[in-house]
Order: structure tokens, then C-alpha cells, then sequence
């Protein structure tokens, strides 16, 4: 089974990228052929007992059954819950700033979810809008398959911003009770070989406001993706089905921005996750203002991908790769959610890309493990944006010296064997985890019937 492990070590930012190093003929493609989508199944075969479960509150329905103090359930085309009126007062010392404020606060506390299979591992993802001055904290605490509890342990405390009234946004370090422990974003029991499993957990946002004020964070949406993944290093390869589809997704590299703002994880170097954030987020028709982007220096190329990297940032992990912050960021944008869950092949991907919705993928591997690719790294986040018609994957890869070489085409079995595989050998021959088929969806909040379809089939809703 998947084990904890430091998260910055095993997922980190693309650090081993080589510098300059040449895009492959394929990555050098032109404009891609627009190809009508297939149309996607009706129906499909529902699995059982899947060993990922991703659960969510985000209906009026949904935020009436958890328990609030202070809080109230927002009606409207996203539902959600808000700060009504504050259950009471806290102290909270940013360890980023130095500073200590007291802060208004309200609680909602989600209904035990009961795992269908019990699970190693749980990262939590939300979707939520924190004006100036506030922000959230969002925790978890499960239920061992023994009958035990973990403590409530904190999963994030978020805000979007970063300006003088607010917190900066930070995952917390050293959470652990001797039986799990919470690596930056992931939850994880410390020995799986003994059979101990988490099987149910709550979740907990506590809201937080100026004392005084009347602003309120809003919550739309409330998750947990629990997984039970078998340790393996090898993974068949699937047979390919919905291909040659490929969807139209801006190409950035993070290469371009190398030396850039270093106070954001060193650089564009590192900015693998937020490049690829910002890729899909302009497919769906957003991106940040001319105002937004003010504070960006004029000479670079794509500021929106300096501007992801800053809103992305964990203060804690010192980088932009934090999943759920990510998908959090991505939500800050006008009817768009965000989820971070795990797939389990490469034909889930191919229903969601001819859906319409591409999947941001995260991977470790060697450098003679991907061809094309002409780097190895400890971990990096790209995006699936289609299938050629033999079934090899179209990537936008934001590890490329420059945007046009962007597009790669990867071989179908070498790219879902690093994407799914739970363990990996490194360059040493030491054995390293791998992401389980980790992804990140981003997607409208009312999506297209199809969308809706393939969504829900997959667990998400």
C-alpha cells in the first residue's frame, strides 16, 4: 500500500528539468487537427468497490445535514455556507508574518462519510471565495477501522489573497498521533502492511472573519478523495478506446519564467502545478485582469503564469504543488470548481477529455522511462488534453523551453505506468512513491449534460 512519506520529497515541483533541454519532434507539432469528439457512452459499467472514493458536500441539501455554529447555508446557483453571525473569538499567530490578530469565527462540521472501502490515504479539496481579510481552516478526522479516532488534523488554512489583512496560506507541519500523519496535503496511515485502515471521516471548516466586519468566506464545495492502492511498480497498460479527440488548451511553459520571482518555490523552474492550472483555467475562458496582473514586471511573457505561481503558494511547503491549493485557486474564477482525486487508467481520462475536460496529471519518473520527455524528476504536473487515434497521450507539458514545444505526444503505456504506479525506483535504485494516478479536475459549475455525466460515473458530483 501507498505510505507516508515527506511530500515535498515526493511530489515536489519539477526541479530535475534540464535546462534548455530540446523539445522532441512531436513537441514541436503544429496546430493540432480539430477532430469531432466521439460521442460519449450513455451508460458504462458501474465498478464496484472502487479503492478510491471521492465524496463532497456541495448542495443547499448537503449543507443542511452537516452541524454549524455561527454559520449559515447560502442558497442560489452555488450553495454553500457562510458566517453568519460568530460563534466566538480566536488568537491566531501567522508563523509567515510574524503577527498576531484575533479573528471572528464560525464552525461546520460535515456527517461522518463511512468509507465504501476502507483507505490508506485522503487529501481534502474545496472551492471557496475568502474576501480581504478572511479565510478558512479545513480539517479532518477519521475513524480507524479498529474503532479508534484520529485527531482533527488541519488539511490547509486557505485565503486567496495575500494582502495586509490576510493570513498567508499555508499547510501545517508535524501533525501526527503515532498511526497517521498528515504530509502537507495528504493524510496517511503509517503502516498500512498492519491493516489498519481509515475507515470513515468527518471534515471541519471553521470560517474566519475581522472582528467587527461583516465580510464572510463561502464555501461551495467540500471534499475528501480516500484511496486503498496496491503497492505495485508496474501497471498494465489499458486499451485504448475514445481517442483522437484532442482538446484546444493553451500551451505555457514554466521554463520561460526560470529566475523569476524566486520568492515563490525559486522560480518558474518549479512552477509545473501552477502552469498547468493556469492552462486549463483559460481553456474555460478565464484569466486573471490587467489589474490583477499589475504587479507582474511588464517585460515578462505570460504573466498570468507569475500570477498563478503567487496565488498558489503554500508559505509552509515553500511551493506552488500543494493539490488542493491549486484546485482552490482555480475556483477563485467566476463558475469554476475544482477537485484533486485519483483516476484509475488512462480510459477514465479518455471520457473526460471527450467530454470536454482535460485532466492535470501528476508523475515521477526517469529520464529513460518517458520518451520524449528528455528530463526525470521527482515529481511534475502536466496536463492529458487528448489521445492521438493509436491511443498515445497528447500532453501539454509545462516543463518545455518555450510555449509552441509545449505539446508533446507520450506513449500510451510509458505515461499511465508513471502516472498510476504507487512505487518507483529513483536514479539511485532506491525506492520512492509514486502519485496513484493523482489528478486535478477543474471543470464549470454547471457543467454540459456529457460533462455531468462522465463526472458523476467517476465518483464526482
Amino acid at each position: 500500500m501507498t505510505s507516508s512519506a515527506p511530500r515535498r520529497t515526493v511530489l515536489a515541483a519539477a526541479l530535475a528539468v534540464a535546462a534548455g533541454a530540446a523539445a522532441s519532434p512531436l513537441a514541436a507539432a503544429g496546430e493540432p487537427a480539430r477532430r469531432p469528439a466521439p460521442p460519449v457512452p450513455e451508460t458504462t459499467p458501474r465498478r464496484s468497490k472502487s479503492p478510491v472514493d471521492y465524496h463532497a458536500w456541495t448542495t443547499a441539501a448537503d449543507w443542511h445535514q452537516g452541524t454549524g455554529h455561527g454559520t449559515r447555508v447560502v442558497s442560489g446557483r452555488r450553495p454553500g455556507v457562510a458566517l453568519a453571525r460568530p460563534a466566538g473569538t480566536t488568537e491566531y499567530h501567522d508563523p509567515h508574518t510574524g503577527k498576531t490578530a484575533t479573528w471572528e469565527y464560525a464552525t461546520w462540521t460535515s456527517p461522518v462519510h463511512r468509507l465504501p472501502v476502507p483507505a490508506t490515504e485522503a487529501v481534502a479539496s474545496w472551492n471557496a471565495h475568502t474576501p480581504a481579510g478572511t479565510w478558512i481552516a479545513v480539517e479532518l478526522r477519521g475513524t480507524y477501522s479498529d474503532g479508534g479516532h484520529t485527531p482533527w488534523y488541519v488539511m490547509g488554512r486557505w485565503t486567496a489573497g495575500d494582502g495586509e489583512t490576510d493570513i498567508r496560506r499555508t499547510s501545517v507541519d508535524g501533525q501526527k498521533d503515532g498511526r497517521s500523519a498528515v504530509s502537507t496535503d495528504t493524510f496517511a496511515l503509517d503502516d498500512p502492511a498492519s491493516g489498519l485502515r481509515l475507515a470513515a471521516y468527518q471534515l471541519r471548516l471553521t470560517l474566519h472573519r475581522r472582528p467587527g466586519t461583516t465580510a464572510t468566506p463561502t464555501v461551495w464545495r467540500l471534499g475528501a478523495m480516500a484511496s486503498d492502492l496496491p503497492d505495485r511498480f508496474e501497471v498494465p497498460a489499458s486499451t485504448p478506446g475514445l481517442v483522437g479527440c484532442e482538446l484546444h488548451v493553451p500551451r505555457y511553459s514554466q521554463e520561460i519564467h526560470k529566475g523569476q520571482y524566486p520568492q515563490y518555490d525559486n522560480g518558474g523552474e518549479a512552477w509545473c502545478s501552477p502552469t498547468s492550472s493556469e492552462m486549463i483555467i483559460e481553456y474555460w475562458g478565464h484569466r486573471p485582469t490587467r489589474r490583477q496582473l499589475a504587479w507582474v514586471d511588464p517585460s515578462y511573457a505570460d504573466p498570468q503564469v507569475c500570477h498563478a505561481a503567487r496565488y498558489t503558494y503554500d508559505y509552509q511547503y515553500e511551493g506552488c504543488g500543494n493539490w488542493p491549493f491549486n484546485a482552490a485557486y482555480a475556483a477563485t474564477y467566476p463558475d469554476l470548481q475544482g477537485v484533486v482525486t485519483r483516476l484509475s487508467s488512462l480510459t477514465d481520462a479518455e471520457r473526460l477529455v471527450h467530454a470536454g475536460i482535460p485532466v492535470i496529471t501528476s508523475q515521477s519518473f526517469l529520464k529513460t522511462e518517458l520518451d520524449g520527455a528528455g528530463y526525470g524528476t521527482a515529481g511534475h504536473l502536466m496536463t492529458v488534453i487528448g489521445f492521438t487515434p493509436t491511443g498515445d497521450v497528447i500532453a501539454n507539458d509545462p516543463a518545455s523551453p518555450t510555449d509552441p514545444a509545449v505539446r508533446r505526444v507520450y506513449k500510451r503505456h510509458e505515461f499511465e505506468n508513471i502516472w498510476l504506479r504507487t512505487k518507483r525506483h529513483d536514479e539511485k535504485g532506491q525506492v520512492k512513491s509514486g502519485s496513484g494516478g493523482v489528478c486535478y479536475l477543474y471543470f464549470p459549475a454547471r457543467p454540459a449534460p456529457a460533462q455531468h455525466r462522465v463526472l458523476r460515473e467517476l465518483g464526482i458530483r
